[in-house]
């Protein structure tokens, strides 16, 4: 099963947390709501993509551990030290979601490239795959936002796929740069208009055009920002509908 147009879910949101650790983690509200998209129902195929943070083995496997709890059917791609997949192109297209994990977006797009994955990633995003992902996973889609990727202070990132002609502001109630850096990188014009989520909230694009506002929980929300003609930057709160899984 497929989306039933091109899709992105684009986030601020990801796995939930247990009380064991770091690593204890079960699919949150937005990865049901993936499968949801993707009309692919509770054996949907999830393929993850952690190159943001260089694909460490942790992660990798905590995730097949949050996974082995649902009757998803869970694989990832890797591309350090090399692909784990022979066709990577194959395996992508026969996901029903693919989701990208959190981390550096400058490293992530700039791996994708070097591996050939803008072209494929596009080709299955047209052919119904859905899309998704967090921090960084929802970045890479836009034009860019604001990134961490080059040190602690945050600065403007423009490198991102770009197939919604948007910036896109993460963690935009969590951490205190978050807002600040948005407005500045839009009202200089180093990004366009674009959109922003708390911790907890997603956007759903359908094709190119931003169809609704998820959340996991009551409080996060998405924002419109949208520069003016004397460089002030309106936020502009968007409804959000709250996820019930």
């Amino acid at each position: 099963m497929t989306a039933d147009e091109p899709t992105i879910l684009a986030t601020s949101a990801g796995f939930e947390r247990g009380v064991h650790g770091l690593y204890d983690l079960t699919p949150g509200p937005i990865h049901h709501f993936a499968a949801e998209l993707a009309n692919a129902g509770p054996n949907a195929k999830f393929c993850f993509l952690h190159q943001a943070t260089g694909d460490p083995e942790n992660w990798i496997g905590a995730t097949y551990a949050a996974f082995a709890r649902t009757g998803y059917r869970a694989s990832h791609l890797q591309l350090f030290p090399m692909p784990n997949h022979e066709d990577i192109r194959a395996h992508l297209l026969e996901q029903d979601v693919i989701w990208v994990n959190g981390g550096s977006v400058a490293n992530l797009c700039a791996v994708w490239r070097v591996h050939g994955l803008e072209e494929i990633l596009h080709e299955a995003w047209q052919a119904g795959v859905v899309l998704g992902g967090v921090s960084a996973g929802s970045i890479c889609w836009h034009v860019g936002g604001s990134t961490d990727s080059y040190g602690l202070k945050l600065r403007g990132f423009k490198d991102g796929l770009g197939w919604l002609p948007y910036s896109n502001g993460v963690h935009y109630d969590a951490e205190d740069q978050r807002r600040p850096m948005m407005h500045q990188l839009i009202g200089d014009g180093t990004l366009p208009d674009g959109y922003a989520t708390d911790d907890g909230a997603g956007l759903v694009y359908r094709g190119t055009r931003l169809a609704e506002v998820v959340a996991d929980k009551d409080g996060p929300r998405g924002y419109e920002l949208k520069r003016a003609a004397d460089g002030s930057v309106t936020e502009t709160p968007l409804p959000t509908r709250v996820l019930k899984y």
